[in-house]
């Protein structure tokens, strides 16, 4: 019998090993994909490809590292329930950029009464590959939209890292789609080997491996603003239960809602769900905006 333990043993060993190994020299990779397979990290298409009404913009993030942006404003044909709500301008007030917008010098000025969206897009590729989305938010409720490039995605300089991308982002409402509880616990889907030795619900033997933990569990109960979670049933990527247990923690924040599409995959719910998706999305930001107003 001792025979084999020692052989199950090493092998076993083996595996973690190796399954460390590519851990540590990989993940980066596999947290930030700016570049898809068969692609350039350059966009395939833009807003004027789709003749969008759209600004170039140019920021500077806090640590120096230069951002690109687009921001693309309500199509003229949408005007929708969003064009009755009476914000205050300041809200809605664009950043002065460095170096200046090319082509416009006057984002800085109150823009209209439509709300206006900041996107951060998936983890892989870059926002010229989520205009397809962006259009249909367009369309469907009646808004502009701010597309922010992560640092080292698309045309925006530096490297991608969780502190950086934390530093260039705020906002006023949440919106989470298909988002994973712990990049920690992810380890163990990616690789099953790894499950008992990385994960966020208690401190594990591994975890000092991950450079880039991006912990949403621990930190999501201690957000004010207002979050809508959208989970796809058939989310293939990232477990649908993830998205359930960050509901549960914020359970004592009243402004919170959870939408479940049963056909919704990681990529694709919004096409999946069709109407009820943008349904539920204008219902959330009409609540707030009318809840802001308000104040």
């Amino acid at each position: 019998m001792g025979n084999w333990i020692k052989p199950i043993v090493y092998g076993v060993g083996g595996i973690l090993g190796t399954c460390a190994a590519l851990l540590v020299t990989f993940q980066e990779k596999l947290v930030y994909v700016p570049v898809l397979p068969g692609t350039t990290k350059g966009y395939s298409i833009t807003p004027a490809s789709l003749h969008l009404n759209y600004e170039d913009v140019w920021l500077t993030s806090a640590d120096g590292v230069r951002l690109h942006a687009w921001f693309l404003r309500r199509l003229p044909h949408c005007a929708g329930p969003n064009s009755k709500l009476k914000l205050d301008g300041s809200q809605l007030r664009m950043p002065k950029t460095s170096p200046a917008v090319a082509g416009t010098d006057d984002l800085d000025q109150p823009l209209t009464a439509d709300p206006t969206i900041l996107y951060f897009q998936e983890n892989a590729g870059n926002i010229g590959d989520s205009l397809g989305f962006t259009r249909s938010m367009l369309e469907n409720l009646k808004c502009n939209v701010f597309m922010l490039s992560y640092r080292g995605y698309g045309a925006s300089d530096g490297y991608p890292s969780q502190a950086g991308i934390i530093r260039d982002s705020q906002f006023s409402a949440l919106i989470l789609e298909n988002t994973f509880t712990s990049v920690l616990d992810m380890a163990g889907v990616v690789l099953p080997p790894l499950k008992r030795f990385i994960g966020s619900n208690d401190p594990r033997i591994l975890n000092f491996l991950v450079r880039s933990p991006w912990n949403t569990i621990d930190i999501i109960d201690q957000i004010k603003q207002p979050i809508l979670f959208i989970s796809g049933s058939r989310d293939e990527l990232v477990p649908p239960a993830h998205m359930r247990m960050l509901y549960e923690k914020t359970k004592h924040n009243r402004r919170c809602m959870f939408e479940e599409f049963p056909k919704g995959t990681h990529m694709n719910t919004w096409y999946m769900a069709g109407e009820r998706y943008w349904q539920v999305m204008q219902h959330f930001l009409e609540k707030e905006l009318s809840s802001s107003e308000s104040k």
